[in-house]
């Protein structure tokens, strides 16, 4: 994402995909659901699995 969260990361696990997208952020383990427009809207780059 473009900005932060607030517990500092900027990386973000992605948990499910549809016409929402949960988000799991790396640094805290807290999970949002987002619109997938916002998501593309909002997304610096993709990373892919480790």
């Amino acid at each position: 994402m473009k900005k932060q969260h607030p517990c500092g990361s900027q990386e973000w696990e992605i948990l499910r995909v549809g016409a929402d997208f949960r988000l799991k952020c790396l640094g805290c383990g807290h999970q949002i659901m987002i619109a997938r427009k916002l998501v593309e809207k909002n997304t610096r780059g993709l990373r892919g699995p480790e």
